[in-house]
């Protein structure tokens, strides 16, 4: 039998997409959002009724045509293109893709839109993520109402109901591990409210000081009440297309400087199945898209102005500035307390207030607020900001980045 070595992923060396006029070859050209609800107050819109209005907002702001579009992406929930196409009017498609992965998944749906550009799959492709939690499962139990596996008994058995109590296993670990202190996942969430109290869409815009966060009442220790992030309805759509037609749409191109979405066997099902070995154990999962994404954007994180980190809770917050080189492994919390996330900082991150405090629609809004930033038109914006770190998760493989410029 013919057996082939494999290359070990360490020494993959990645290669850019085209390129034009020393730019990347896709950019995003229009974005458009829906309010942002509180959870279930959507209703009685439907989901494919929030998406429209996402979707048509994004080809208003890029100044194309819905019939344009003819190619889609989402993730996670697995919308039916046929259903979009039909409700919009969509004449025909060349392109169709989901990321998996859950909310890990939320930056890797610029990774397909581009390699769809790259290729000449599409000409026009929206990417599309959407939350509405009109369900009954209780704050924080998503995971109960789960298909049963033998993950998933395990899981229920343990207690472990929802994505917080498996979090809360893997922060404890990272502060038995490096002396972690809850002050710095308190200083993850003060910053990020300090952040939304100037963001008009925000849920939540109340200041938080140091003594709010030690009264919040404890969910799963270590995590308290405000360590979690909202549960709120809202979609989201964003227009990528090729960068020399972008240059002629309404506003200035963001560039995918480079886009990723993977990650190693040892994350796997991450806090679905809390099995990684140790190292991995206290991190994000991200290390390798990590390495991924800063080759195919020629970059590192010392060149990033503005980070939006996926913050569904607040200590994967310094797990991830660790995972994709802010910080050295160990020092996200020593890092995080020194102010270094906050205006003026080492790395400003989520100036627009997050999963924690402005809107949770799985990641969408982040790449919301970095097309904004580099266009030069967030409310916080980030003084001459011209490369913007996008993160999903950390959630099952695959995890997601993605670099934009402008």
């Amino acid at each position: 039998m013919l057996r082939l070595k494999a290359t070990p992923f360490d020494q993959i060396k990645w290669q850019p997409g085209r390129r034009t006029l020393n730019k990347p070859a896709a950019a995003i050209a229009g974005s458009g959002a829906t309010p942002y609800y509180f959870r279930g107050k959507s209703a009685p819109q439907t989901q494919y009724e929030l998406i429209g209005k996402a979707v048509i907002a994004a080809c208003v702001d890029a100044g194309i045509a819905v019939t344009e579009i003819d190619g889609l992406v989402s993730y996670a929930h697995g919308f039916e293109a046929s259903n979009i196409c039909e409700m919009l009017g969509i004449p025909e498609l060349s392109y169709a893709a989901t990321v998996t992965g859950q909310g890990g998944g939320s930056a890797g749906v610029l990774d397909l839109a581009a390699s769809a550009i790259e290729t000449g799959r599409a000409r026009h492709v929206v990417c599309i993520g959407c939350s509405q939690q009109l369900g009954g499962h209780r704050y924080g139990t998503s995971l109960a109402s789960l298909a049963t596996t033998s993950t998933g008994v395990f899981s229920l058995f343990a207690g472990l109901v929802g994505p917080g109590p498996s979090m809360a296993l893997l922060a404890r670990r990272h502060m038995h591990k490096y002396g972690t202190r809850r002050e710095a996942f308190a200083e993850v969430v003060m910053a990020s409210r300090d952040y939304a109290q100037t963001m008009p869409e925000a849920i939540r815009k109340n200041p938080v000081t140091l003594d709010d966060y030690f009264a919040a009442p404890m969910l799963a220790d270590p995590l308290c009440r405000l360590d979690f992030c909202l549960e709120t309805d809202a979609a989201l759509a964003f227009v990528v297309t090729g960068s020399d037609r972008a240059r002629d749409l309404r506003h200035k191109p963001v560039y995918i400087e480079g886009a990723a979405h993977g990650g190693g066997g040892d994350w796997g099902r991450g806090f679905l199945s809390l099995n990684m070995p140790d190292d991995v154990f206290a991190s994000a999962g991200s290390e390798r898209v990590a390495r991924q994404v800063y080759a195919r954007a020629g970059v590192s994180a010392k060149d990033i102005d503005v980070a939006l980190i996926y913050d569904h809770f607040s200590p994967l917050v310094v797990m991830q500035l660790e995972d994709y080189g802010f910080c050295p492994r160990g020092e996200g919390g020593r890092f995080v307390e020194s102010g270094a996330i906050r205006p003026g900082g080492a790395i400003p991150v989520n100036p627009h207030g997050g999963h924690l405090s402005e809107c949770y629609a799985i990641g969408m809004t982040h790449i919301r607020e970095a097309v904004e930033q580099l266009r030069g038109t967030a409310v916080n914006q980030v003084p001459d900001a011209r490369l913007a770190l996008v993160t999903g998760g950390p959630a099952p493989v695959p995890v997601s980045a993605a670099i934009l410029g402008n």
